[in-house]
C-alpha cells in the first residue's frame, strides 16, 4: 500500500501525527512534492482555488481519502470524476463552527447596530448618535443547521432574541427544538428579522436566495450571508438592496473577490467581509488536531470522521 500524505501544513508543526506514513508538504506550490500516484492521503489546501486544488487530483491513481480543511467541499468537486472508485471525501467539521459563529455574530451586531455608519464618521470627526435596533427581541431564521448553523445558535442565545427558526435539507427535531425541511421556507421567511444562511452549496441551495425568497423577506429584515456566494442571487439582491427594503451581511459574494467596480460595494444597506468566516487563530489549532485525528484513525484502519462521500458509490 503506497502511504505517503501530502499536508498543507509543515509536518514537523503538527504533534501526534502517526508512525508509517512519508509525510510531504504541499501547499500549493508550482511543484508536486513528490509523484501524485504514491500519495494515499491527500489533505487540500485550505483557502485555495478550486483548479489549484484539484490540479493533483487526475494523477493520484493511489489516493485512498481526499480531506480538505473547510466545512464546503465544492471546490474540489470538478476533481472527484477523475479519482478511482472508493475514494472518501471527508470535509472538516469541528474547524470552523467557533470562527464562524463569531463572525456571523459580529456581522449581525455591526449591520443592526450601525458599527459601519460609526467608523464612517469617526473618519470625519463626527458625532452620530441616533436610535438603532437591537438583537434583542429579533426573530431569527438559520438556514442550513448542520454544526455551524448550531454553533451560530448556540452563541445567538445570551442575546435574548425572541425565536430561532431552523431549516435543513431534511426535517428533524433537536433538544432546541425543530428543523423545518428547506420546503417550509416560504412560510418562515415572512417572520424572520434576521435570515443567515450557513448551507453548504449544491444544486438545491444554488441560487436559493433569489428573487421570491427574497421577496418574502419581511420589510427591514437582515440577510446574512456566511454559506457560499451562489447560494444568493446577487442581480436579486441588489434590487432589493436598491429599493431599502431590506438589509444584507456578507461574508461570501458571487462573484467573488468581488471587482472594484461592482455595484454590490456601493449597494446601499450592505456590509461586506472578504470571506473570513475560517481564517482566524481558532483555524489552525483545530485544524491539526482534525488531521491528527483522522490520520492516527487512517492508520489504525479505524473509521474515519466527516465522510461526505465515496467515489463509486450508489447515491440511491
Amino acid at each position: 500500500m503506497t502511504a505517503d500524505v501530502w499536508l498543507p501544513i509543515p509536518p514537523d508543526e503538527i504533534d501526534g501525527l502517526p508512525e508509517g506514513p512519508d509525510y510531504r508538504f504541499w501547499n500549493g506550490g508550482e511543484d508536486f512534492p513528490a509523484d501524485p500516484a504514491d500519495c494515499a492521503f491527500y489533505v487540500v489546501p485550505y483557502m485555495k482555488p478550486s483548479p489549484l486544488c484539484v490540479r493533483p487530483l487526475g494523477r493520484m491513481s493511489n489516493v485512498q481519502v481526499v480531506q480538505t480543511l473547510s466545512a464546503g467541499i465544492d471546490h474540489v468537486e470538478p476533481g472527484l470524476g477523475h479519482l478511482p472508485a472508493g475514494v472518501r471525501l471527508c470535509n472538516a467539521r469541528g474547524v470552523h463552527e467557533a470562527s464562524t459563529g463569531e463572525l456571523t455574530l459580529a456581522l449581525i451586531l455591526a449591520s443592526l447596530r450601525g458599527i459601519p455608519d460609526f467608523v464612517r464618521a469617526q473618519d470625519r470627526g463626527e458625532w452620530l448618535g441616533g436610535f438603532r435596533p437591537a438583537l434583542a427581541d429579533k426573530n431569527v431564521l438559520i438556514v442550513g443547521y448542520g454544526s455551524i448553523g448550531e454553533a451560530i445558535e448556540d452563541r445567538l442565545v445570551p442575546f435574548e432574541v425572541a425565536r430561532v427558526a431552523r431549516v435543513a435539507r431534511s426535517e428533524r427535531t433537536t433538544a432546541r427544538g425543530p428543523v423545518h425541511p428547506l420546503t417550509d421556507l416560504p412560510a418562515l421567511l415572512p417572520e424572520a428579522d434576521v435570515v443567515i444562511l450557513s448551507t453548504p452549496l449544491t444544486e438545491t441551495t444554488r441560487g436559493l436566495a433569489g428573487a421570491d425568497f427574497l421577496s418574502r423577506m419581511k420589510d427591514g429584515a437582515l440577510l446574512v450571508n456566511v454559506a457560499r456566494g451562489p447560494v444568493v442571487d446577487t442581480k436579486a439582491l441588489l434590487a432589493e438592496l436598491e429599493t431599502g427594503r431590506i438589509t444584507a451581511a456578507l461574508d461570501v459574494t458571487d462573484p467573488e473577490p468581488l471587482a472594484r467596480e461592482h455595484p454590490l460595494w456601493r449597494a446601499p444597506g450592505v456590509l461586506i467581509s472578504p470571506h473570513v468566516g475560517g481564517p482566524t487563530s481558532a483555524f489552525l489549532p483545530r485544524a491539526k488536531r482534525l488531521l491528527v485525528d483522522q490520520l492516527n484513525r487512517y492508520v489504525n484502519r479505524e473509521p474515519l470522521r466527516n465522510v461526505i462521500l465515496t467515489t463509486g458509490a450508489s447515491t440511491d
